[in-house]
Protein backbone atom coordinates (compact mmCIF):
# COMPACT_ATOMS: atom_id res chain seq x y z
CA UNK A 1 0.00 0.00 0.00
CA UNK A 2 1.01 3.46 -0.75
CA UNK A 3 1.03 5.79 1.93
CA UNK A 4 -0.51 9.26 0.94
CA UNK A 5 2.60 12.25 0.97
CA UNK A 6 2.58 14.62 3.84
CA UNK A 7 0.74 18.04 3.76
CA UNK A 8 2.40 20.77 2.60
CA UNK A 9 2.89 23.27 5.35
CA UNK A 10 2.01 26.95 4.20
CA UNK A 11 2.86 29.99 6.49
CA UNK A 12 0.36 32.72 4.74
CA UNK A 13 1.86 36.65 5.30
CA UNK A 14 -0.98 39.33 5.09
CA UNK A 15 -3.91 36.54 5.63
CA UNK A 16 -6.28 39.36 5.80
CA UNK A 17 -5.12 41.19 2.54
CA UNK A 18 -6.40 40.43 -1.19
CA UNK A 19 -3.80 37.58 -1.83
CA UNK A 20 -4.04 36.31 1.83
CA UNK A 21 -7.86 35.66 1.62
CA UNK A 22 -7.54 34.03 -1.69
CA UNK A 23 -5.01 31.72 -0.53
CA UNK A 24 -7.09 30.38 2.05
CA UNK A 25 -9.72 30.03 -0.50
CA UNK A 26 -7.55 27.56 -2.16
CA UNK A 27 -6.40 25.84 0.83
CA UNK A 28 -9.50 25.07 1.98
CA UNK A 29 -10.53 23.07 -1.13
CA UNK A 30 -7.89 20.67 -0.65
CA UNK A 31 -7.64 19.96 3.32
CA UNK A 32 -5.64 16.75 2.58
CA UNK A 33 -2.71 18.17 0.68
CA UNK A 34 -1.99 21.29 2.96
CA UNK A 35 -2.33 22.37 6.53
CA UNK A 36 -1.73 26.31 7.62
CA UNK A 37 1.51 26.89 9.66
CA UNK A 38 1.23 29.96 10.44
CA UNK A 39 -0.92 33.12 9.89
CA UNK A 40 0.42 37.17 9.76
CA UNK A 41 -1.28 39.86 9.40
CA UNK A 42 -1.38 43.99 10.25
CA UNK A 43 -4.08 45.42 12.62
CA UNK A 44 -7.35 43.26 11.53
CA UNK A 45 -8.05 41.10 14.57
CA UNK A 46 -11.50 40.34 13.83
CA UNK A 47 -10.43 38.66 10.35
CA UNK A 48 -7.61 37.30 11.40
CA UNK A 49 -8.81 35.56 14.14
CA UNK A 50 -11.82 34.17 12.21
CA UNK A 51 -9.12 32.76 9.80
CA UNK A 52 -6.90 31.26 12.66
CA UNK A 53 -10.35 29.51 14.38
CA UNK A 54 -10.84 27.90 10.68
CA UNK A 55 -7.60 26.49 9.85
CA UNK A 56 -6.24 25.84 13.49
CA UNK A 57 -2.76 27.29 12.67
CA UNK A 58 -0.89 27.10 15.35
CA UNK A 59 1.35 30.23 15.19
CA UNK A 60 -0.69 33.66 14.44
CA UNK A 61 0.80 37.27 14.24
CA UNK A 62 -0.05 40.36 13.82
CA UNK A 63 1.77 43.62 13.24
CA UNK A 64 -0.57 45.86 15.81
CA UNK A 65 -2.63 45.27 18.78
CA UNK A 66 -1.68 43.00 22.09
CA UNK A 67 -1.46 39.43 22.59
CA UNK A 68 -4.83 39.50 24.89
CA UNK A 69 -6.69 41.50 22.99
CA UNK A 70 -5.80 38.56 19.86
CA UNK A 71 -6.87 35.94 22.05
CA UNK A 72 -10.12 36.99 23.24
CA UNK A 73 -10.67 37.73 19.72
CA UNK A 74 -9.83 34.22 18.74
CA UNK A 75 -12.15 32.75 21.92
CA UNK A 76 -14.64 34.69 20.41
CA UNK A 77 -14.90 33.37 17.44
CA UNK A 78 -15.07 30.05 18.76
CA UNK A 79 -11.38 28.80 19.48
CA UNK A 80 -12.64 28.39 23.66
CA UNK A 81 -10.51 25.04 22.76
CA UNK A 82 -7.94 26.21 20.93
CA UNK A 83 -4.73 28.59 22.08
CA UNK A 84 -2.19 29.02 19.26
CA UNK A 85 1.23 30.67 19.88
CA UNK A 86 0.67 34.39 19.29
CA UNK A 87 3.61 36.66 17.68
CA UNK A 88 2.93 40.44 18.27
CA UNK A 89 4.49 43.42 16.73
CA UNK A 90 6.52 44.79 13.97
CA UNK A 91 8.66 41.77 13.64
CA UNK A 92 6.25 39.37 13.45
CA UNK A 93 5.56 38.48 10.15
CA UNK A 94 9.57 38.39 9.66
CA UNK A 95 9.98 35.69 12.43
CA UNK A 96 7.19 33.60 11.38
CA UNK A 97 8.54 33.57 8.08
CA UNK A 98 12.28 32.59 9.17
CA UNK A 99 10.20 29.49 11.09
CA UNK A 100 10.56 25.46 9.15
CA UNK A 101 7.68 25.14 6.71
CA UNK A 102 7.32 23.86 3.29
CA UNK A 103 5.66 27.18 1.42
CA UNK A 104 5.90 30.90 2.55
CA UNK A 105 3.46 32.91 1.16
CA UNK A 106 4.35 36.45 0.77
CA UNK A 107 1.27 38.77 0.30
CA UNK A 108 2.23 41.85 2.10
CA UNK A 109 1.79 44.89 0.53
CA UNK A 110 4.88 47.62 0.64
CA UNK A 111 8.93 47.62 0.95
CA UNK A 112 8.02 46.14 4.23
CA UNK A 113 7.78 42.80 2.63
CA UNK A 114 11.64 43.00 2.39
CA UNK A 115 12.64 41.17 5.71
CA UNK A 116 9.93 38.80 5.58
CA UNK A 117 11.31 38.15 2.34
CA UNK A 118 14.78 37.51 3.29
CA UNK A 119 13.81 35.67 6.31
CA UNK A 120 11.95 32.29 4.17
CA UNK A 121 14.84 32.65 1.75
CA UNK A 122 17.67 32.11 4.47
CA UNK A 123 15.82 29.15 5.84
CA UNK A 124 15.40 27.56 2.96
CA UNK A 125 12.18 27.94 2.62
CA UNK A 126 10.28 27.95 -1.50
CA UNK A 127 8.78 32.03 -0.76
CA UNK A 128 5.71 32.06 -3.18
CA UNK A 129 6.10 35.94 -3.78
CA UNK A 130 3.11 38.24 -4.41
CA UNK A 131 5.25 41.05 -2.48
CA UNK A 132 7.08 42.64 -5.75
CA UNK A 133 8.28 45.41 -3.64
CA UNK A 134 10.39 43.24 -1.64
CA UNK A 135 12.57 42.12 -4.82
CA UNK A 136 12.21 45.51 -6.50
CA UNK A 137 13.65 47.48 -3.20
CA UNK A 138 16.06 44.53 -2.23
CA UNK A 139 17.01 43.19 -5.92
CA UNK A 140 20.77 42.20 -5.15
CA UNK A 141 19.92 40.99 -1.48
CA UNK A 142 17.42 38.69 -2.29
CA UNK A 143 19.28 37.45 -5.74
CA UNK A 144 22.41 36.62 -3.39
CA UNK A 145 20.24 34.37 -0.75
CA UNK A 146 17.77 32.70 -3.35
CA UNK A 147 18.81 29.32 -4.42
CA UNK A 148 17.95 27.71 -7.88
CA UNK A 149 13.59 27.82 -8.04
CA UNK A 150 13.33 29.16 -4.52
CA UNK A 151 11.50 32.14 -5.62
CA UNK A 152 7.93 31.46 -7.12
CA UNK A 153 5.97 34.51 -8.44
CA UNK A 154 3.02 34.49 -7.82
CA UNK A 155 2.14 38.06 -9.38
CA UNK A 156 -0.11 36.94 -12.52
CA UNK A 157 2.02 38.69 -14.95
CA UNK A 158 5.01 37.30 -13.85
CA UNK A 159 3.58 33.48 -13.49
CA UNK A 160 2.12 33.65 -16.74
CA UNK A 161 5.81 34.20 -17.83
CA UNK A 162 7.27 31.07 -15.80
CA UNK A 163 4.19 28.57 -16.83
CA UNK A 164 4.95 30.12 -20.41
CA UNK A 165 8.91 29.64 -20.47
CA UNK A 166 8.27 26.59 -20.04
CA UNK A 167 7.54 25.90 -23.45
CA UNK A 168 11.32 26.57 -24.63
CA UNK A 169 14.88 26.71 -23.42
CA UNK A 170 16.07 30.08 -22.07
CA UNK A 171 18.49 30.60 -24.44
CA UNK A 172 15.65 30.52 -26.78
CA UNK A 173 13.79 33.55 -25.58
CA UNK A 174 13.54 36.75 -27.78
CA UNK A 175 11.60 38.87 -25.17
CA UNK A 176 9.25 39.01 -22.54
CA UNK A 177 5.97 40.64 -22.81
CA UNK A 178 4.17 41.89 -19.94
CA UNK A 179 0.59 42.60 -20.51
CA UNK A 180 -1.33 45.81 -18.70
CA UNK A 181 -4.91 46.54 -18.44
CA UNK A 182 -3.92 50.17 -18.97
CA UNK A 183 -5.82 50.74 -15.49
CA UNK A 184 -9.24 53.09 -15.44
CA UNK A 185 -7.93 55.91 -17.39
CA UNK A 186 -6.75 54.40 -20.84
CA UNK A 187 -6.99 56.34 -23.88
CA UNK A 188 -6.76 59.53 -21.99
CA UNK A 189 -4.52 62.12 -22.44
CA UNK A 190 -1.87 64.05 -20.15
CA UNK A 191 -4.29 66.93 -19.76
CA UNK A 192 -7.06 65.05 -19.45
CA UNK A 193 -5.71 63.52 -16.44
CA UNK A 194 -4.79 66.47 -14.65
CA UNK A 195 -8.10 66.40 -12.78
CA UNK A 196 -8.72 62.79 -11.84
CA UNK A 197 -9.94 62.25 -7.88
CA UNK A 198 -8.82 59.25 -5.68
CA UNK A 199 -12.59 57.25 -6.37
CA UNK A 200 -12.16 57.63 -9.66
CA UNK A 201 -8.30 56.13 -9.44
CA UNK A 202 -9.86 53.44 -7.10
CA UNK A 203 -11.93 52.33 -9.61
CA UNK A 204 -9.91 49.63 -11.62
CA UNK A 205 -11.78 47.84 -14.65
CA UNK A 206 -10.63 44.10 -13.35
CA UNK A 207 -9.47 43.39 -10.10
CA UNK A 208 -10.48 44.40 -6.53
CA UNK A 209 -6.90 45.26 -5.15
CA UNK A 210 -5.94 47.35 -1.92
CA UNK A 211 -5.37 51.07 -1.98
CA UNK A 212 -1.96 51.63 -3.01
CA UNK A 213 -1.76 48.97 -5.60
CA UNK A 214 -5.27 49.93 -7.23
CA UNK A 215 -3.33 53.36 -7.23
CA UNK A 216 -0.04 52.11 -9.10
CA UNK A 217 -2.37 50.58 -11.46
CA UNK A 218 -4.11 53.31 -12.51
CA UNK A 219 -0.83 55.77 -12.80
CA UNK A 220 0.61 52.15 -14.06
CA UNK A 221 3.50 52.54 -11.74
CA UNK A 222 2.15 49.16 -11.58
CA UNK A 223 3.38 47.96 -14.88
CA UNK A 224 6.54 49.77 -13.77
CA UNK A 225 7.60 47.57 -11.01
CA UNK A 226 6.15 44.65 -12.64
CA UNK A 227 8.76 44.81 -15.83
CA UNK A 228 11.93 45.26 -12.85
CA UNK A 229 10.49 42.32 -11.52
CA UNK A 230 10.43 40.42 -14.60
CA UNK A 231 14.42 41.99 -15.17
CA UNK A 232 15.08 40.27 -11.47
CA UNK A 233 12.98 37.13 -11.48
CA UNK A 234 13.80 36.09 -15.30
CA UNK A 235 17.21 37.63 -15.84
CA UNK A 236 16.33 39.39 -19.00
CA UNK A 237 17.64 42.30 -20.10
CA UNK A 238 15.47 45.45 -20.40
CA UNK A 239 15.51 45.84 -23.96
CA UNK A 240 13.92 42.29 -24.37
CA UNK A 241 11.24 43.18 -21.75
CA UNK A 242 7.92 45.12 -23.49
CA UNK A 243 4.72 46.34 -22.16
CA UNK A 244 1.37 45.96 -24.46
CA UNK A 245 -1.67 47.16 -22.57
CA UNK A 246 -5.00 44.28 -22.81
CA UNK A 247 -7.68 46.23 -21.37
CA UNK A 248 -9.78 42.51 -21.13
CA UNK A 249 -6.20 41.05 -18.86
CA UNK A 250 -7.16 37.42 -20.22
CA UNK A 251 -4.12 36.83 -21.82
CA UNK A 252 -1.76 37.82 -18.47
CA UNK A 253 1.49 38.28 -20.68
CA UNK A 254 3.65 36.05 -23.10
CA UNK A 255 6.95 34.95 -24.38
CA UNK A 256 8.21 35.12 -28.01
CA UNK A 257 10.83 32.53 -28.82
CA UNK A 258 13.82 33.44 -31.23
CA UNK A 259 11.86 31.29 -33.98
CA UNK A 260 9.18 34.03 -34.26
CA UNK A 261 6.80 32.20 -31.90
CA UNK A 262 4.85 33.24 -29.14
CA UNK A 263 3.69 31.77 -26.10
CA UNK A 264 0.89 33.14 -24.10
CA UNK A 265 -0.60 32.17 -20.91
CA UNK A 266 -4.43 33.26 -20.80
CA UNK A 267 -7.26 32.82 -17.99
CA UNK A 268 -9.73 34.90 -16.29
CA UNK A 269 -8.43 38.19 -14.83
CA UNK A 270 -8.34 36.58 -11.27
CA UNK A 271 -5.86 35.79 -8.90
CA UNK A 272 -6.66 31.97 -8.21
CA UNK A 273 -3.97 30.24 -10.77
CA UNK A 274 -1.18 32.07 -9.76
CA UNK A 275 -1.60 31.54 -6.31
CA UNK A 276 -2.18 27.86 -6.85
CA UNK A 277 0.72 27.56 -8.53
CA UNK A 278 2.73 29.83 -5.83
CA UNK A 279 1.70 26.96 -3.71
CA UNK A 280 2.37 23.40 -5.82
CA UNK A 281 4.87 24.95 -8.29
CA UNK A 282 4.87 23.09 -11.37
CA UNK A 283 2.43 20.93 -10.57
CA UNK A 284 -1.03 22.49 -11.06
CA UNK A 285 -4.22 22.10 -9.22
CA UNK A 286 -7.56 20.64 -10.78
CA UNK A 287 -10.69 23.53 -11.31
CA UNK A 288 -8.79 25.92 -9.69
CA UNK A 289 -10.70 28.68 -12.29
CA UNK A 290 -12.82 28.23 -14.78
CA UNK A 291 -11.07 28.31 -18.38
CA UNK A 292 -11.72 30.48 -21.35
CA UNK A 293 -15.24 29.73 -22.79
CA UNK A 294 -14.37 29.38 -26.70
CA UNK A 295 -17.81 28.96 -27.56
CA UNK A 296 -18.98 32.44 -26.86
CA UNK A 297 -18.09 34.60 -29.41
CA UNK A 298 -15.22 37.72 -27.77
CA UNK A 299 -12.88 40.10 -29.21
CA UNK A 300 -9.50 40.36 -27.30
CA UNK A 301 -7.84 44.29 -27.76
CA UNK A 302 -4.06 44.96 -27.85
CA UNK A 303 -2.70 48.61 -28.02
CA UNK A 304 0.55 50.15 -27.26
CA UNK A 305 1.51 52.28 -24.10
CA UNK A 306 1.23 56.04 -24.11
CA UNK A 307 4.42 56.66 -22.39
CA UNK A 308 3.50 60.62 -22.27
CA UNK A 309 0.21 60.07 -20.57
CA UNK A 310 1.65 57.17 -18.14
CA UNK A 311 5.44 57.91 -17.99
CA UNK A 312 5.89 55.75 -14.72
CA UNK A 313 7.33 52.56 -17.15
CA UNK A 314 9.58 54.45 -18.68
CA UNK A 315 10.61 55.81 -15.02
CA UNK A 316 11.20 52.47 -14.26
CA UNK A 317 13.17 51.11 -16.96
CA UNK A 318 15.47 53.90 -15.96
CA UNK A 319 16.01 53.34 -12.63
CA UNK A 320 15.97 49.44 -13.41
CA UNK A 321 18.39 49.88 -15.54
CA UNK A 322 20.44 51.70 -12.97
CA UNK A 323 19.78 49.47 -10.34
CA UNK A 324 21.32 49.93 -7.22
CA UNK A 325 19.12 51.94 -4.36
CA UNK A 326 17.06 53.37 -7.34
CA UNK A 327 14.31 51.09 -7.32
CA UNK A 328 13.93 51.33 -3.63
CA UNK A 329 13.27 55.04 -4.29
CA UNK A 330 11.27 54.97 -6.92
CA UNK A 331 8.90 52.56 -4.86
CA UNK A 332 9.33 54.28 -1.59
CA UNK A 333 8.66 58.03 -3.23
CA UNK A 334 5.37 56.32 -4.93
CA UNK A 335 4.24 55.61 -1.21
CA UNK A 336 4.16 59.00 0.06
CA UNK A 337 2.69 59.80 -2.81
CA UNK A 338 0.21 58.26 -3.36
CA UNK A 339 -1.13 58.93 0.52
CA UNK A 340 -0.58 62.43 -0.82
CA UNK A 341 -2.70 62.09 -3.32
CA UNK A 342 -5.75 60.21 -1.65
CA UNK A 343 -5.12 62.40 1.02
CA UNK A 344 -5.72 65.43 -1.84
CA UNK A 345 -3.00 67.35 -1.03
CA UNK A 346 -1.74 66.59 -4.56
CA UNK A 347 -3.15 65.85 -7.91
CA UNK A 348 -2.70 62.46 -9.88
CA UNK A 349 -0.10 64.02 -12.41
CA UNK A 350 1.42 64.54 -9.34
CA UNK A 351 2.39 61.32 -8.49
CA UNK A 352 4.68 60.01 -10.33
CA UNK A 353 6.42 63.62 -11.64
CA UNK A 354 7.47 63.79 -7.67
CA UNK A 355 8.57 59.77 -7.97
CA UNK A 356 10.74 61.59 -10.81
CA UNK A 357 12.53 64.31 -9.11
CA UNK A 358 12.89 62.16 -5.66
CA UNK A 359 14.97 59.69 -8.21
CA UNK A 360 16.79 62.53 -9.74
CA UNK A 361 17.86 63.97 -6.44
CA UNK A 362 19.23 60.48 -5.78
CA UNK A 363 22.68 60.08 -4.54
CA UNK A 364 23.25 56.60 -5.47
CA UNK A 365 26.52 56.26 -2.91
CA UNK A 366 25.08 57.22 -0.44
CA UNK A 367 23.49 53.87 0.45
CA UNK A 368 24.57 50.48 0.20
CA UNK A 369 22.37 48.20 -2.28
CA UNK A 370 23.87 45.01 -1.03
CA UNK A 371 22.91 45.67 2.95
CA UNK A 372 19.67 46.08 4.25
CA UNK A 373 20.22 48.65 6.37
CA UNK A 374 21.21 50.56 3.01
CA UNK A 375 18.48 49.55 1.19
CA UNK A 376 16.66 50.65 3.87
CA UNK A 377 17.87 53.98 4.59
CA UNK A 378 17.45 54.32 0.73
CA UNK A 379 13.72 54.09 1.31
CA UNK A 380 13.47 56.47 4.21
CA UNK A 381 15.81 58.94 2.38
CA UNK A 382 13.27 58.58 -0.56
CA UNK A 383 10.29 59.22 2.07
CA UNK A 384 11.50 61.70 3.88
CA UNK A 385 12.56 63.77 0.56
CA UNK A 386 9.20 62.90 -1.30
CA UNK A 387 7.37 64.62 1.96
CA UNK A 388 9.45 67.22 1.81
CA UNK A 389 8.86 68.65 -2.09
CA UNK A 390 5.19 67.61 -1.07
CA UNK A 391 4.48 69.54 2.07
CA UNK A 392 3.07 66.32 4.07
CA UNK A 393 3.90 64.10 6.49
CA UNK A 394 5.72 60.66 6.00
CA UNK A 395 4.23 59.06 8.57
CA UNK A 396 1.35 57.95 7.08
CA UNK A 397 2.94 55.95 3.93
CA UNK A 398 5.42 54.84 6.71
CA UNK A 399 3.52 53.24 8.70
CA UNK A 400 2.67 50.18 5.89
CA UNK A 401 0.11 47.85 7.15
CA UNK A 402 0.60 44.01 6.53
CA UNK A 403 -3.14 43.03 5.24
Amino acid sequence: MTSSPSPTEVTILGSTGSIGTQALEVLARFPGRFTVAALAAGSNLDLLAEQAVATRAPVVAAAAGATEDLAAAIRAKGGADYAPEIVIGPTAATEVAGRPTGVVLNGITGSIGLRPTLAALQAGTTLALANKESLIVGGPLVKALAGPDQIVPVDSEHSAIAQSLRGGRSEEVRRLVVTASGGPFRGRSRSELAEVTPEQALAHPNYAMGRVITTNSATLVNKGLEVIEAHLLFDIPFERIDTVVHPQQWIHSMVEFHDGSTIAQMGPPRMLVPIALGLTWPERLPDIDEPCDWSVAQSWDFFPLDDEAFPAVRLARQVGEAGGTYPAVYNAANEIAVDAFHDRAIGFLDIVDTVAAVVDAHDPAAHDAHSVDGVLAADAWARTEAARRLGVSELSARDETIE
